[in-house]
């Protein structure tokens, strides 16, 4: 259940509720920021494969 809450938010969303920038989550994650501000509004769940995890790793606080 808890899964489905987080992967039915936004990666703003989750990445303002961790208090980090879009510039801050690209470099903790190593990838661009221009990839995460186009991904910004994207659910956790539409976000693609290879991407999604160095994201979910971060705004799940591990």
């Amino acid at each position: 259940m808890i899964f489905n809450r987080f992967s039915s938010k936004t990666v703003k969303e989750l990445r303002k509720k961790q208090g980090l920038t879009a510039q801050e989550l690209s470099l903790i994650a190593k990838v661009s920021s221009g990839v995460i501000r186009k991904v910004d509004h994207f659910k956790i769940k539409d976000v693609p494969e290879p991407l999604k995890g160095r994201i979910e790793r971060v705004l799940r606080g591990r």
